[in-house]
């Protein structure tokens, strides 16, 4: 009797181990926001997403935490944007964590820019141009998209890495291109009365949204990628926007105002501070709302003044 209960004790244990098992979910860590919330989109209850960096933080800059490390050590796979948006702080991390799973080359290890069609390549490489990446221009999420293609390899790798949802996945991602394709065609009518608008940005973020959406990126704050504004530079920018009727300055919301605004006051121009990721405001809790926000918030003050 006493065996036989040993036994049943046994069996029931190994079936709560397999339970668990077939149960646990897969640990997915993203570099940015908004490529975990596609994730999310398309994992569902089948993931655990953390994404490292802050939606209200600069994506170029940030701070390497030892608990990033952690969650990479216990990763099943790590979407990186690529371009080397993370190159000052991702290499370190992923070194760190010695996860085998997520190194390069590995199928735990994601490029999300592959098979994006890239925008700014510089034809040379030259420290006098600023921070210029030699990969193109890293900030491609801003073109909707280019989430179609971002979801459609995420889709590809989880089949991969779990095979046995695959099929799961895939439904997910139907669910999510069909209601980004929907809000798409809304994004183009509500835009498409301002083609051509003449903009001024602060920092070469949004050459993506502008050509997706027909805005006319005229120049940014920044003489050169990552050089803060000068008075030089500004004295140049005032008059150009005069001239050209440029009624918008839009910046990221982890931007300084001072210079924004004074270029605004100079010009009669409105300052439009938007967030770049997913979350940046509560507004802003997966990419379809997103653009949702920063749209409507262009056409706002767009309509504002004309």
């Amino acid at each position: 009797m006493k065996i036989t209960y040993q036994v049943l004790s046994l069996c029931i244990l190994f079936a709560i181990s397999l339970a668990s098992v077939a149960h646990a979910k897969l640990n997915i860590v993203a570099t940015t926001p908004d490529l975990g919330s596609i994730v999310r989109e398309i994992g569902k209850n089948k993931v655990e997403v953390t994404s490292i960096a802050k939606p209200t933080e600069d994506p170029h800059f940030v701070d390497a935490k030892p608990s990033f490390i952690v969650k990479l050590n216990k990763a099943d796979m790590l979407v990186d944007g690529g371009l080397q948006l993370e190159i000052g702080w991702l290499p370190n991390l992923v070194t760190g964590a010695r996860n085998q799973k997520i190194l390069p080359g590995n199928p735990g290890y994601l490029v999300a820019s592959a098979g994006v069609p890239v925008l700014e390549l510089p034809a040379s490489l030259d420290r006098a141009r600023g921070d210029v990446h030699p990969l193109g221009n890293p900030h491609f999420m801003l073109d909707p998209l280019n989430g179609k293609i971002v979801a459609t390899q995420i889709c590809n790798r989880l089949c991969q890495i779990d095979e046995k949802n695959c099929n799961y996945y895939k439904i997910n991602l139907k669910d999510f291109v069909t209601r980004l394709d929907q809000k798409f065609s809304e994004w183009q009518k509500m835009t498409e009365p301002f083609r051509d608008t003449k903009i001024v940005t602060y920092h070469k973020t949004f050459p993506y949204f502008a050509k997706r959406f027909n805005l006319n990126v005229m120049e940014t704050l920044e003489p050169k990628p990552g050089i803060p504004p000068s008075p030089a530079h500004i004295n140049q920018i005032i008059p150009m926007m005069k001239n050209e009727g440029v009624k918008l300055i839009v910046i990221e919301q982890f931007r300084e105002r001072k210079i924004p605004e004074f270029v605004a006051d100079q010009t009669g121009a409105k300052v439009v501070i938007l967030p770049i990721m997913v979350g940046g405001l509560k507004e802003t809790g997966d990419y379809l709302s997103f653009f949702d926000y920063i749209i409507n918030q262009i056409i706002s003050a767009l309509n504002a003044k004309s």
